[in-house]
C-alpha cells in the first residue's frame, strides 16, 4: 500500500526524494520548525536523519501492509517544492469533541490524521488546500476510510482556513489545552453522515 504520485490542477503531491533535503530544512527553518538551540549543520543533520527514516519507512510500511503513513512533498506547475503534505497518527481523546461524541472523560483512540506545511513565500495560494485534498480523496477511495482528522493550535486562522476549505467540521477542544488539539478538523467519507 503506497501513496502515488496524485496529479491535480494546481499541485502534485509525490514521495520525498534524498534531493529534496535542502528544500525541508528551508522550510523547517522558514517556518521556525528548527531547534533554535542547534546551529544550522545539526538542524541540517537532523533533518538529514529524519529524511533517511521518511524514505525507509514508505518501502517499511508497505511491506507490513500498513497506511503509508508520512510525509510527501507539495510540487507546484513549475515543478518546485512548495511544502509539505502527510498522513499521520493522531492520538487524542477525540471523543470529547462534540461531534465524535462530547464525553468528557474520554480516552484517547488512533485516527488517521492530515499534515500540511507550505513555505511562507507560498502561502496564500491554496496549495496546502490542494496538495491535502489530493490526499484526502485518495485516503478515502483507496483506503475506505470513514473520517480523516487534522489538528492545529487555536490561533492558527491559516491551517483553520485549509480545514474549512477542505470541508472539515471545526472542532475546538473543550477539554484543557493540548499541543496541536486546540482545534480539531474532522473530514468524514464523501456520503457519510
Amino acid at each position: 500500500m503506497r501513496l502515488p504520485r496524485l496529479e491535480g490542477d494546481q499541485v502534485a503531491v509525490r514521495p520525498l526524494e534524498a534531493s529534496d533535503l535542502q528544500a525541508c530544512h528551508d522550510l523547517y527553518d522558514e517556518i521556525g520548525w528548527s531547534d533554535p538551540d542547534l546551529g544550522a549543520a545539526e538542524n541540517l543533520a537532523l533533518r538529514r536523519d529524519w529524511l533517511d527514516w521518511t524514505l525507509r519507512s514508505y518501502d517499511q510500511l508497505a511491506a507490513l501492509h500498513q497506511p503509508p503513513y508520512g510525509e510527501r512533498a507539495i510540487i507546484d506547475q513549475d515543478q518546485r517544492f512548495v511544502g509539505l503534505v502527510g498522513i499521520v497518527a493522531r492520538l487524542e481523546p477525540f471523543e470529547r469533541l462534540p461531534g465524535l461524541g462530547g464525553r468528557a472523560e474520554a480516552r484517547k483512540t488512533p485516527e488517521v490524521g492530515l499534515f500540511w506545511a507550505v513555505r511562507p513565500a507560498c502561502q496564500g495560494r491554496g496549495y496546502a488546500t490542494a496538495a491535502a485534498g489530493l490526499v484526502s480523496a485518495w485516503l478515502f477511495q483507496t483506503l475506505g476510510l470513514a473520517r480523516i482528522l487534522a489538528g492545529t493550535e487555536a490561533d492558527n486562522a491559516a491551517s483553520i482556513g485549509v480545514m474549512r476549505w477542505l470541508g472539515m467540521h471545526i472542532a475546538p477542544n473543550p477539554g484543557p489545552p493540548s499541543p496541536g488539539f486546540d482545534v480539531t478538523g474532522i473530514l468524514n467519507a464523501p456520503g457519510a453522515p
